[in-house]
């Protein structure tokens, strides 16, 4: 495939399929689109024989300029592809009419994620028609601020009404993972949700291996009861939120809140230096939790969406 476009005063621009000696270039590409957010290196970009992934680069005056990723957007959007663009973004017009030509089987629609602050990307999958479907935030928070003590009433008064914070460990009671599960499966069922937000379910079995094995949680119990549970991920210096859930009968009073504190706590005095939490925006209770322990919003995330019409 070769697709050429100019101007009388521009050099003209190739578009062809990726070669794994492109692998550099599209790397640094592909990083500075997401603004140092993630880094990419060139052993992630290889040709792949799937017909259901297609990478495309824009070539203009024997530098590669501008890249393309399609590829199945993954179980939250089975019949959907995802569309990945980074680098000149002039040239985006010329890689997406290539994709469209030459698109995976069996899909129905394309989406397409990017940040609000990503000018490139915001402003191409605006002006090609596609669809501002979902929005979602990250947030975090420098834990060398983080003041456990202000949160010191709350457990008090919490205690008080007979709910107590604790982590869990390889000592927890067989009946407590399965107390955990089942709110593991409320917070599943009941978190709002989109294809960049939907959260994973998981066995009793495989959630308490990742618990013992990569993550610290925290839970709150009433009597035997566990109702309300946080679960972090250390990386590196940082901690991530992987789950916050408070049982449907129990909300509203704290707990959410109180079990965060919890474990922040615990990371802050562990030496972790950055605590990172995300979510779908419709979860205001969640936004309001993580404002109360002084996380501070980033940049929205935005999903965009573009069915794929096909005549007759």
């Amino acid at each position: 495939m070769n697709l050429a476009a100019s101007t009388p005063t521009e050099t003209p621009l190739t578009v062809r399929p990726f070669q794994n000696a492109d692998a550099h270039a599209v790397a640094r590409l592909v990083t500075d689109g997401v603004q140092g957010h993630w880094t990419y290196t060139p052993e992630q970009f290889r040709e792949s024989d799937d017909p259901r992934h297609l990478r495309l680069v824009a070539e203009r005056g024997g530098e590669v300029v501008a890249t393309l990723r399609l590829s199945p957007f993954g179980p939250a959007a089975p019949n959907a592809l995802r569309l990945d663009l980074a680098g000149d973004g002039p040239a985006f017009t010329a890689l997406y009419l290539a994709a469209l030509a030459d698109l995976p089987g069996g899909f129905t629609r394309l989406l397409g994620v990017t940040r609000e602050d990503w000018p490139e990307t915001m402003g191409f999958f605006h002006a090609a028609g596609f669809r501002n479907a979902w929005q979602s935030w990250g947030a975090h928070l420098n834990l060398g601020d983080f003041d456990p003590g202000r949160f010191r009433p709350l457990e008090e008064r919490l205690y008080l009404q007979g709910y107590e914070v604790g982590r869990l460990g390889p000592e927890t009671r067989e009946e407590d993972w399965d107390r955990l599960h089942a709110l593991h499966e409320t917070g599943v069922r009941d978190a709002p949700r989109h294809p960049t937000t939907t959260p994973a379910s998981l066995t009793r079995a495989a959630l308490r291996d990742t618990v013992l094995r990569e993550e610290v949680t925290f839970v709150v119990h009433l009597r035997d009861e566990i109702v309300a549970s946080t679960r972090l991920s250390p990386r590196g210096r940082e901690v991530e939120s992987e789950q916050t859930v408070t049982h449907p009968g129990h909300r509203s009073r704290g707990l959410a809140t109180l079990a965060k504190a919890a474990a922040l706590a615990w990371a802050r005095e562990e030496g972790f230096t950055r605590a990172s939490t995300g979510g779908a925006v419709l979860n205001v209770p969640m936004l309001r939790v993580n404002a109360r322990l002084g996380y501070v919003t980033e940049a929205m995330w935005v999903t965009w969406e573009r069915e794929l019409g096909y005549p007759g």
